[in-house]
C-alpha cells in the first residue's frame, strides 16, 4: 500500500483503517520458528535510521543485518508514527540476505486507536508475520494481573497483554502485528528475552541504530550543525 503524495492526516487514518482491515490475527507462519528479526528505527536531525537484524532462533545468534538512511518526510503526529517510520526499515529489510520467519517490531501493533500501529503496517506491507512490543501503552486499559501478565482491554476488546518477568522491571507490551495470533506472539516474546526486559532482536537492532546514529553525526558533526 503506498502512502499517498499529497499526504494528510484524513488519508493517514484512512490507510490505517484499510491496513486493520488486512491484518490477519492468527498464525501463518512456519510450525518451527529458525529466523526471528527485530526492527528499530531512531533519528538523526531530519534523517531516519532503520535498522533490521536477524537472529537464529534457538540461541539468539545475529546471523544478518542491515539498515537504511532515509530524509523524513512525515511530520510526527500521535498514532502515524508508522508514516514517518516504514520507508528506512522496508528498504533495511530488502537489503537481507537471510529473511525472517517472524519480525518483532520496536513499537505498537493492535494496541492502537485505530488497530494498525507500525507493527500492523510493516506487516501488512511485507505481507509477513509481525509482533507489537512498546514500551508505554498507547490505548486501552491493563486487567488483572495474573503472576506476570495482564491481558489489556479497549473498547470491550482484548488487543494485548503486559508482560513483566521481573517485579523491578516496567512492563513491556505485546500485541499482534500480523499473521501471529496473541498465544504465539506471547511465546515468541518471552522466548527471546534473555537479556533486560526487552527481546533480544529489538535489543540488538536498536543497538545497531544507535552505533549508526554515532558513527554518522561523528563523521557528519560539522554538516549537520549547519544543516
Amino acid at each position: 500500500m503506498k502512502i499517498p503524495n499529497n499526504f494528510s492526516v484524513n488519508r493517514a487514518r484512512l490507510a490505517q483503517r484499510k491496513i486493520s482491515k488486512l491484518v490477519v490475527r492468527r498464525d501463518v507462519l512456519p510450525s518451527k520458528i529458525s529466523v526471528v528479526g527485530g526492527v528499530d528505527v531512531t533519528y538523526l536531525h531530519d534523517l531516519a535510521i532503520g535498522t533490521i537484524v536477524c537472529l537464529r532462533f534457538r540461541d539468539m545468534k545475529l546471523i544478518d543485518r542491515a539498515f537504511s538512511i532515509v530524509k523524513v518526510r512525515f511530520p510526527y503526529v500521535p498514532t502515524l508514527l508508522a508514516f514517518r517510520e516504514i520507508a528506512p526499515v522496508v528498504a533495511a529489510y530488502k537489503l537481507l540476505k537471510i529473511k525472517p520467519d517472524v519480525i518483532l517490531v520496536d513499537g505498537q501493533g493492535l494496541i492502537h486507536p485505530y488497530r494498525a500501529g507500525f507493527a500492523c503496517h510493516l506487516g501488512v506491507v511485507l505481507r509477513k508475520p509481525t509482533i507489537g512490543v512498546a514500551k508505554k501503552l498507547l490505548c486501552g486499559h491493563i486487567l488483572t494481573w495474573r503472576e506476570n501478565i495482564a491481558y489489556i482491554e479497549d473498547r470491550a476488546e482484548i488487543i494485548g497483554v503486559a508482560l513483566k518477568l521481573k517485579s523491578s522491571w516496567k512492563p513491556i507490551y505485546i500485541s499482534i502485528g500480523n499473521m501471529v495470533s496473541l498465544d504465539t506472539a506471547i511465546r515468541i516474546v518471552r522466548r527471546t528475552i534473555i537479556h533486560g526486559k526487552l527481546p533480544e532482536p529489538i535489543r540488538v537492532a536498536h543497538n545497531l541504530a544507535n552505533d549508526i546514529r554515532r558513527e554518522l553525526s561523528e563523521e557528519f558533526k560539522d554538516f549537520l550543525n549547519n544543516l
